[in-house]
């Protein structure tokens, strides 16, 4: 081959050995169906969207709701403090097992110790000696400690005197030795000089708005006492009568303070249907019996017939109302006790039948007065934290008050 024609080949040889050919793209074969599936996922990103601004509106909505509920309970009239007005509005609206959950943890961080340095003395109850006349008298409550403060168990006359005697006599005791700084005060009522008046509150029990929630100021001049009312009518799950109106039909078996025509006064565990009686003033309910025929109640240790919120055993402010053998009403109320240890000191005090009132320190009161007209107005215990003229204006809750029987 000439020298021309092979210089020629080796260049065209050489450009196939410096540039490789082009290598063409495989078409790759997607699934069956896998376009439609790509369409669809198009489509749901809208879809998933609206979910999300469907879900965001309705959670603003709830909280637009919350926040108006919350606002109009705090704006409402109330004589409660704002902080446990909030505590009541969770408890109401869907937060009770919460509150109830904190409450329980703080009292039981803050258990009283047992053990410690004795009292020296007692706090100093009642507002007149008043002078005794013939008849009943309570006897002196046995003391727990020994030995016994000056004063200790002994009943002192209290307030205005009622046909020669007082109608109300008051004592305190310590209750248990292994708190031996302990003091329960109880209040002995004579039913001979006295009788008694369940009001509705302002907000307890339900659909009582259009009640006085006050003692009637036409009453003033022959109020002697007021004291608390029970739970909650859905924390106890009772029944409630004043004034010939049904608020809360009556349980059968639920402990039960009641009043009849006549101004006689009992403690009793209910047999008698829904509604009461036409002999009967007024009712009301609270957990079962807590002492009957003199005996406490052997189910004492069970927790939850004791409460919806905290129970038997909280040690918290608890208080009570019994009757003596003589038809006499006796209230009890002290702090860091237990279903149990309130029982043992209402039969401590000579009740033979007794049921539990409202707990914790906003709710127990009782006040009594050193004159007629509500003067020189005092609590039962110093360390009772609402004011000594409670309701004397109208109140949030349900409660008893207390006037002479002249007659």
């Amino acid at each position: 081959m000439p020298r021309a024609e092979q210089s020629l080949l080796a260049r065209y040889e050489g450009r196939f050995v410096t540039q490789p050919p082009k290598r063409t793209r495989a078409r790759v074969r997607r699934p069956a169906g896998a376009a439609a599936h790509a369409r669809r996922g198009r489509a749901a990103h809208p879809l998933r969207a609206r979910i999300r601004r469907i879900l965001a509106l309705t959670l603003a909505l709830l909280l637009s709701y919350a926040m108006a509920s919350f606002v109009l309970a705090m704006s409402g009239p109330s004589n409660s403090p704002f902080g446990i007005r909030a505590i009541e509005w969770l408890r109401d609206n869907g937060a009770a097992w919460l509150v109830s959950g904190v409450e329980r943890v703080y009292y039981t961080w803050n258990a009283p110790s047992t053990g410690g340095p004795a009292l020296k003395w007692l706090p100093q109850v009642g507002v007149a000696r008043g002078s005794a006349a013939a008849g009943y008298v309570p006897p002196p409550i046995a003391p727990v400690i020994t030995p016994p403060l000056p004063g200790e168990g002994e009943w002192h006359g209290t307030g205005p005197l009622v046909r020669g005697a007082p109608p109300i006599e008051v004592s305190t005791f310590r209750p248990d030795p292994q708190y031996p700084q302990l003091v329960a005060a109880v209040a002995w009522i004579d039913s001979s000089r006295a009788w008694l008046q369940l009001y509705p509150g302002r907000y307890e029990p339900p659909n009582s708005a259009s009640a006085n929630a006050e003692v009637p100021p036409q009453l003033h001049a022959d109020l002697l006492a007021t004291f608390n009312s029970g739970f909650k009518l859905e924390d106890s799950n009772g029944g409630f009568v004043a004034f010939g109106h049904v608020y809360a039909p009556l349980k059968d078996g639920q402990a039960t303070f009641i009043r009849y025509r006549n101004g006689s006064a009992d403690v009793v565990s209910w047999s008698g249907g829904p509604a009461p009686g036409s002999d009967v003033e007024f009712a009301r309910q609270n957990l079962p019996l807590i002492v009957d025929r003199g005996m406490l109640n052997p189910n004492l240790s069970d927790g939850p017939k004791w409460g919806a919120t905290l129970g038997n055993a909280v040690q918290v402010w608890r208080s009570g109302i019994g009757v003596d053998a003589h038809g006499n009403v006796i209230y009890a109320a002290a702090n860091d006790q237990t279903a149990a240890s309130l029982a043992q000191i209402l039969q401590r005090a000579g009740a033979v039948r007794a049921m539990e009132l409202d707990i914790n320190s906003e709710w127990v009161t009782f006040n009594f007065y050193g004159s007629w007209n509500v003067g020189y107005p005092q609590k039962l215990l110093p360390t009772m934290s609402r004011d000594s003229t409670r309701y004397l204006t109208p109140d949030d809750r349900d409660f008893f008050a207390v006037y002479a029987r002249r007659g």
